[in-house]
């Protein structure tokens, strides 16, 4: 592929998996195809795309199990959730419907009735994001929270059909920014540890050639860090490090 083709691709695989998600993670061949037709993939690429959606929890044809995907932890905890989901009283289309435009016309009952309504789909939509370096508890709790602020804006919505789609995207939106908030979190933290490690090392041989415990500002000269990093990575450790005098 050229690289206009690549990019293409890309662009192509991600809105396949955002339908996929559209239609409860579940796509068909016919739609991928048709996707890809202006690529004009091998069988062999196709195999390829179809093996990175099954990988991605994506079910071609049919729905995937989701369960399957889920540690022994996360079932436990699905198991408590589920029960106290149970607790909540079953509701007919009917009378969703009309929670759904009581809500939509601002009545604060209705609103706090719609809530509950939809928990259970956040269980069900937090499974899509399992794995993806968030624990599942995290994934409901932001999905909730979306859930409760998206109960509040559905005025701006003129049918009850399109409430649904809206509340939907609310807590997908949710999980992926907590999922790419919890991705950088884990990132600076990578960076912050190896900062940690390098100075303690440092700060081992500093303290062995002077044969006592060594400051920030020797620390400093010696490798040529700021005061500044040597401090941040410190508070980091909890100062920890015993071949350094605490400031």
């Amino acid at each position: 592929m050229g690289v206009n083709q690549e990019v293409l691709f890309a662009k192509t695989l991600e809105q396949v998996r955002k339908t996929a998600k559209e239609q409860g993670n579940c796509i068909s061949v016919e739609q991928v195809e048709e996707a890809f037709q202006e690529l004009a993939l091998s069988g062999e690429q196709l195999e390829l795309v179809y093996d990175y959606l099954k990988k991605h929890k994506v079910g071609i044809g049919e729905p995937v199990d989701l369960d399957e995907y889920l540690s022994d932890e996360e079932m436990d905890y699905l198991e408590e959730y589920k029960k106290e989901l149970d607790l909540l009283e079953p509701i007919s289309e009917g009378e969703k419907e009309a929670i759904t435009l009581s809500a939509m016309a601002g009545e604060k009952d209705a609103q706090q009735k719609l809530i509950a309504v939809y928990l259970p789909q956040v269980l069900e939509i937090s499974k899509l994001y399992a794995g993806q370096g968030a624990y599942l508890e995290d994934l409901i709790g932001e999905g909730n929270v979306a859930l409760t602020m998206g109960v509040t804006m559905l005025g701006c919505v003129e049918h009850a059909a399109e409430a649904e789609g809206m509340l939907i995207k609310m807590i997908m939106d949710a999980m992926e920014e907590f999922i790419a908030e919890t991705a950088a979190d884990d990132e600076r933290s990578r960076k912050a540890l190896q900062k940690v490690n390098k100075v303690a090392k440092k700060a081992k041989e500093l303290s062995e050639d002077l044969k006592r415990k060594v400051t920030v500002a020797e620390l400093s000269e010696e490798t040529g860090m700021s005061e500044k990093s040597i401090l941040e990575a410190l508070r980091f450790c909890g100062y920890s490090i015993e071949e350094i005098e605490r400031p």
